[in-house]
Parts: C-alpha cells; structure tokens; sequence
C-alpha cells in the first residue's frame, strides 16, 4: 500500500517547526498588507501581523497560488506516496474548493479533505489524520473519516473590540459605534462553515467567558453526550494576541470540564484574527479519534 503524507495549510495553527516535527507539510496563507504580499510563518510572524493589524494596516487575506500547491503535491507524490490535504473550512475560504478542483488531475492520489474546520480544530483533524496514516489507512479512507466527524465540533469566540468587523463590513458603522461606547462584547460562533453570531452581546470578559462556558456545557450534554461518554471529546483554547488571558481561560475550563482534556492553547488563525482583531479569546469542543 502506497504511503500516505498529510499536507495542510497555516490556519491550522501548525507552525513550519512543529510540521517538521510532525512530519507534514504546511502550506503558508499569504497576506496582503498595504498592498505586499507576506506569507504567514515564512516573512509574517504572529508579532509582526499584530503589529500592522493595531497600526490600522490594510490587511486582507487570500489563497495559496494553486501553482505552489501542485509543486508541493507533485514533489510528495514523486516516490509513489499519496496525499491528504486538509484546507481551512470550504466556508470561510475558496482555497479548499480551489484544491478539490486540482486535485481531480491526479486520479485519486491526492485526497482533498473538506470538513469544515478551521485553527485548532482543523489542528486536531491534522493529528488525526497523522495517526489514521500511521494505523495503515489509505488517502481515500482517511479523506473519509475526516469528512465523517466534520461537523463534530464548535468554536465559540469573544471579541474584545468592534473595530475589525466594522473595517470588515460585517458591522454598521453606528452599531459599532455604539457597541463601542457601551463597551459590548459579541459572543461570536464558527458550526463548520461560517463565522456567525452566537448570542447577544456581553458586557465583561468574566461573563463572555460564562456564556462561553455554557455554550461547550449544552454541546457536550447534547450533541455531542454519546462521543463524551466514550471519551472522544477534548476541549481547546485559541486567542488573537492574549496567551496570558487564554492560560487563565484553560484553567477554568479543565475545572468546568474534569472529565474532558484540554488539549491545544494555540493562536487562532491569522485568517480569522484580521476580521476579529486582538484581545479575542476562543473556547472549542471537537470530536477526536480514540
């Protein structure tokens, strides 16, 4: 059976050093800022992007160039092996519509899976998926499982400002305004394939935090009550520039939750940090492979 090696892309949260670590590729997110073009992890840091994020940079985000996609595959299908590549949520980004297109010309060898998730999220699918290969599995079954347990997690996110949806267009200027003079918080939610509002807005971190709390409470009570009892639930925490608040985060959360591990505390992507801003904190609850 031919080998299988894992691709994904940098809103995974996977960093160049920990891909080599894990023995995967990931493929940079470029960046336009002020008009230049960076790649995220390659000429972009975290610090640098928040740098021009707060410095009221222009900051949108694009796809990777299909051309540097294929050379990545074709260069991991040289020694007869197969790929899995896993792209941030159909969703929240062309870039994984773009790769199942291609991959239609490599008869079957490159597998494009599109299940819907994105930061740790997608991270944890990645792990997954690492282990699936390692257990035998072939591009095709493991694309399959992936696919399968998709939409078996939430993402729940609070904003620390208005001013990047506002900049983004999701928010009318006098809402926003508004919002800003009565220092509201919005609860934000990703279910799979859109960012989307959770609930009404919040007016302190500690009660973002509780709703946020409750949300993960009514999934793993609900939803997801069976994967729970069979141990196939972890929480994680994701932040936009705010780990010390995300470690605090973490703590609670391994209270709330002693029976379901706590396993990534991660940025959240770049992608997603450029429409929210700094100061965001971000709680999940995703199914894993036992």
């Amino acid at each position: 059976m031919a080998k299988v090696k894992i691709v994904t892309d940098s809103n995974s949260g996977i960093t160049q050093s920990e891909a080599e670590k894990l023995g995967i590729s990931v493929l940079p997110m470029p960046f336009l800022i002020d008009g230049e073009e960076y790649f995220e992890d390659i000429n972009l840091t975290q610090t640098e992007f928040y740098a021009h994020l707060k410095g009221d940079a222009s900051v949108s985000t694009s796809q990777p160039a299909i051309g540097n996609v294929t050379e990545l595959w074709e260069g991991l299908l040289a020694d007869g092996s197969e790929v899995v590549h896993i792209p941030m949520s159909s969703g929240l980004s062309m870039s994984c519509q773009s790769a199942i297109a291609q991959a239609k010309e490599y008869g079957g060898r490159v597998q494009v899976v599109d299940n819907l998730r994105i930061s740790v999220t997608q991270k944890q699918s990645v792990i997954d998926a690492i282990k699936l290969a390692n257990e035998g599995k072939s591009a095709a079954e493991i694309k399959a499982i992936l696919e399968k347990m998709g939409r078996d997690s939430s993402i729940y996110i609070s904003l620390d400002t208005l001013k990047y949806l506002k900049k983004g267009g999701r928010l009318t200027p006098a809402a926003a305004l508004i919002g800003t003079l009565l220092k509201l918080r919005p609860v934000l939610q990703i279910q799979g394939d859109k960012l989307d509002k959770f609930n009404s807005t919040v007016k302190s971190v500690k009660k973002a935090r509780e709703v946020m709390i409750d949300a993960l409470r009514n999934d793993l009570a609900t939803r997801f009550a069976e994967y729970r009892k069979n141990g196939e639930m972890t929480i994680s925490v994701a932040h936009t520039d705010s780990f010390e608040e995300a470690q605090s985060f973490a703590e609670e959360l391994k209270a709330a939750f002693p029976d379901v591990p706590l396993t990534f505390i991660d940025p959240l992507s770049l992608s997603v940090a450029c429409h929210i801003g700094p100061g965001s904190l971000a709680c999940t609850c995703t199914r894993v492979l036992k």
